[in-house]
């Protein structure tokens, strides 16, 4: 329902349904999801909030056992509440498998570990990461257990090399393109969701293989921790302004960025500006108009150009102009990373 409306989230009236997950109406992607979130956020506060991270990590093997013992789709048991929008079309042993790494990079529970290895080989071959699909994060996180132990793990590496390869951009092996303008590209919509993702996964790998002083062979293509990081450096630089059109994609970021992103809270005026309600279908003067949003969404990527560089500022074109954020998240790892590298790049 609020997909029908363009209205402030001041001025929301659409419906806001719950929906709830039980033994007789599992998720299993989506709770092992919820599992794996508990457990990182469990480590963030490991330093600084112990009893905290106590309560997350103990929460996370709850969730995790009710998502791997009552296995089952919240496609089925949310139905019209997930999909088409938010349907899991990749099955949800990738999020089991993720939750379970997770928990155990935070635990070292044996248990953990068992059930990665056990179900790692039913993911191999697909070289995806984002929020719907786990498979190319669990190579890389499960690969830091092998560069340290490798025999017990001998599978692992090959995975994250394999995803590796598939990106690079003179590896035989890629299974991405490239514009011409140097932008990597996947099929599908909001293109700035994969390369922001795949950017910052290349990272953490970066930093694993240089610590383990690695290289990975892509055919005769030999790849090392500098090859990664100037891969992902070249993909932030042409996301912020580096590019054919020299245009920003990251709202009020440079000189040159999208003025007509489609987002409701930019386009309405503000509260401050216009106090009374307005409806659900009373803006569309708002977004029909020809002139800039109202509110610039400072720091928020939009879905990027087309695979020819080409882009068109029109809140109508949802898929490059519209910012989520499952594209700024990864993004601002990536940025992280590079306030303070510690790889030498070009």
């Amino acid at each position: 329902s609020d997909h029908g409306c363009w209205e402030r989230p001041e001025d929301m009236d659409t419906l806001r349904t719950s929906y709830v997950l039980s033994p007789t109406k599992p998720g299993s992607e989506l709770s092992a999801e919820i599992a794996a979130a508990l457990a990182a956020s469990s480590i963030a506060f490991t330093n600084t909030d112990k009893s905290y991270s106590q309560l997350l990590i103990n929460r996370a093997m709850q969730v995790f056992d009710f998502a791997n013992k009552y296995r089952g789709s919240y496609n089925t048991s949310v139905g019209a509440g997930a999909c088409p929008f938010y349907c899991d079309y990749s099955g949800y042993m990738d999020e089991l498998v993720w939750g379970a790494a997770w928990i155990y990079k935070a635990t070292g529970n044996k248990f953990y570990q068992d059930f990665v290895k056990a179900n790692i080989a039913s993911l191999s071959g697909v070289f995806r990461f984002g929020w719907e699909t786990k498979h190319a994060g669990i190579y890389v996180l499960s690969s830091q257990w092998a560069i340290a132990d490798p025999s017990s793990f001998n599978n692992f590496i090959p995975n994250a090399d394999n995803f590796i390869c598939s990106l690079l951009p003179n590896s035989p092996t890629r299974s991405v393109t490239y514009s011409k303008g140097g932008l990597l590209f996947r099929e599908g919509s909001s293109n700035l969701q994969h390369t922001t993702a795949y950017s910052f996964l290349t990272i953490v790998y970066a930093r694993y293989i240089h610590n383990a002083k690695k290289t990975i062979a892509c055919g005769n293509q030999v790849a090392d921790s500098a090859t990664l990081i100037n891969l992902a450096k070249s993909q932030v630089d042409y996301i912020l302004g580096n590019n054919p059109l020299g245009l920003s994609y990251m709202v009020g970021y440079g000189q040159k960025f999208p003025q007509k992103i489609h987002h409701r809270g930019s386009t309405l005026p503000s509260i401050a500006v216009q106090p009374n309600h307005i409806g659900c279908h009373d803006a569309k003067q708002y977004f029909e108009t020809q002139n800039p949003n109202q509110n610039i969404l400072v720091g928020a990527l939009t879905g990027g150009p087309a695979d020819n560089d080409s882009y068109e500022d029109s809140r109508y074109n949802v898929s490059q102009s519209e910012p989520t954020t499952y594209i700024n998240a990864p993004f601002v790892g990536v940025l992280a990373y590079f306030t303070k590298p510690t790889i030498t790049f070009t």
